[in-house]
């Protein structure tokens, strides 16, 4: 049985939606192409990620991108359109305590590890309301983390309260699953990509464009090229790409266009909805 098939092969256990109601709290299989090695499961990442273990105790994922919730969702303020609104993501991205806080990121992270190949490495991607809590977490794992990327937003809303500075960036840290780990690198192409200069660690892109969201908006969503530069960077054609909180599924649409495999989890059904809508047309070879 190869590994992909092995992603698949959990379906005994996660019907697909056409055996499933959607009404249904057990986790359901929502998309696959086993031709393409492409796999989304509709349920909780927790509970998706203990069942893929069963069948692959020694992991089987080559890369992880991992957007997990920032727990900035606590009444703050932003402009949006000129317009103070609040930054409310949702009651999945409220802080519950640093101590709560922790034990999920412990929870969450910690299995990724166990899913990671002994060379395979993770990308997590977030402000200052989670990542420290996510670096430290990685330490005390035994993750080694090879850097912390700058996501740079070039047009940024403005800070309303007038108090701080203009929040502009947000983190990646890119880390191996262990110190032994050999991690893939493709050095000459970042290169390349850079005009033959070392690339840097401060990225700028612009958040997703309204041909990223014509299935619909998510509150958190990346921009294809930022996780497309994160899996040419560390993977390689054959590898099979992991995330663990989809959303509308961008990792899924950039390991497409790139070649990869791709498994992903997303427990709300309207970003399911919105991940199948992309997922199928991305296979017609459109990009959004």
């Amino acid at each position: 049985m190869s590994q992909t098939e092995g992603l698949l092969f959990v379906a005994d256990e996660i019907a697909p939606y056409e055996t499933h109601p959607k009404s249904c709290q057990s986790p359901r299989l929502a998309f696959s192409n086993s031709d393409r090695g492409v796999y989304l499961y509709h349920g909780d990442c927790i509970e998706v990620m203990e069942r893929i273990l069963r069948k692959h105790p020694n992991g089987c994922f080559d890369m992880i991108f991992a957007d997990p919730p920032y727990r900035l969702s606590n009444g703050g303020m932003t402009c949006v359109a000129g317009k103070a609104v609040k930054v409310d993501k949702g009651a999945w991205d409220k802080s519950e305590g640093i101590e709560i806080d922790y034990a999920f990121t412990k929870e969450w992270l910690s299995s990724c590890q166990k899913l990671l190949k002994k060379d395979g490495t993770i990308w997590v991607s977030g402000t200052h309301h989670i990542i420290h809590i996510v670096g430290f977490v990685m330490q005390q794992l035994g993750l080694k983390i090879l850097n912390e990327v700058a996501w740079e937003k070039p047009n940024p809303p403005p800070n309303l309260s007038c108090r701080y500075f203009t929040h502009s960036t947000e983190t990646l840290l890119w880390a191996a699953k262990s110190d032994r780990s050999k991690h893939v690198f493709n050095y000459a192409d970042m290169r390349s990509e850079n005009g033959g200069k070392q690339m840097k660690t401060v990225w700028q892109f612009l958040p997703p464009g309204k041909s990223e969201k014509s299935f619909g908006k998510h509150p958190t969503q990346k921009p294809i090229q930022l996780i497309t530069r994160c899996i040419r960077a560390s993977t390689q054609v054959s590898s099979i790409i992991f995330d663990p909180f989809s959303g509308s599924s961008t990792t899924g649409i950039a390991s497409i266009i790139l070649g990869r495999k791709f498994c992903g989890i997303e427990q709300d059904q309207s970003f399911i909805d919105i991940s199948v809508g992309r997922i199928e047309q991305a296979f017609q070879g459109d990009v959004t």
